[in-house]
């Protein structure tokens, strides 16, 4: 339940209505009544007359704390948004570059690639080489390497930078969320290697060799 539908609930004075159908405390139906009725009993009660089904015929009311029902609604919701966050969906999203991209526009990139592993979701970051600029891979090697050192112990590198064309050069990142909800028997085994790279210079890349020391 959102939170942000619990405040749209309607309670107390704020139900204006002819009649409802009433829930006490304990989930008895005591039936359809004037709304003040209602109210009465409510206040009778020590609770709060909450709305919970404006769209039935007539509207269902309960009685409850209904401070305490928002806190819990607070509560569901952002422990469903951690779950949500820490759960890996295993969809697969992308997220291109250009070889002559700013480092402006590499950071925005960079937050894009941490807002969807944050998502739960694997992230494909492709580098594209247009005309001549395929005959420099260690171009786009270099730029996968700089996304990559500020994607250290925030992700795991699931497949390393490969040619899945002459014109694209991709590597795969997962949250490091799915080492985690390994149980104790699967975390024995060998897990996938986190994204960290050595540093070398344009010359010296080779696409078989960047990022295969990198740490677990």
């Amino acid at each position: 339940m959102r939170c942000s539908i619990a405040r749209e609930y309607r309670a107390n004075e704020r139900i204006r209505l002819p009649e409802v159908r009433l829930v006490d405390e304990e989930s008895e139906q005591l039936g359809v009544m004037p709304t003040r009725q209602a109210l009465g009993i409510a206040e009778e009660r020590g609770y709060d007359l909450v709305e919970v089904a404006p769209a039935a015929n007539p509207p269902v009311c309960r009685l409850m704390d209904f401070g305490k029902f928002k806190y819990e609604a607070t509560r569901k919701e952002r422990e469903a948004r951690k779950a949500r966050k820490s759960k890996v969906t295993n969809e697969l999203r992308e997220v291109r570059m250009k070889t002559r991209i700013g480092l402006h526009d590499r950071e925005a990139k960079t937050r894009l690639v941490l807002r969807l592993l944050g998502q739960g979701s694997k992230v494909k970051v492709s580098v594209m080489f247009r005309g001549r600029e395929v005959e420099h891979p260690e171009v786009g090697m270099v730029l996968l390497k700089a996304v990559a050192d500020q994607l250290v112990d925030k992700a795991t590198l699931e497949s390393p930078p490969r040619f899945e064309s002459r014109r694209s050069l991709s590597m795969i990142v997962s949250p490091v969320a799915e080492t985690a909800a390994h149980t104790e028997k699967e975390t024995e085994k060998a897990a996938p290697e986190p994204v960290q790279a050595e540093k070398a210079e344009p010359e010296q890349v080779e696409p078989e060799k960047v990022l295969d020391r990198a740490e677990a």
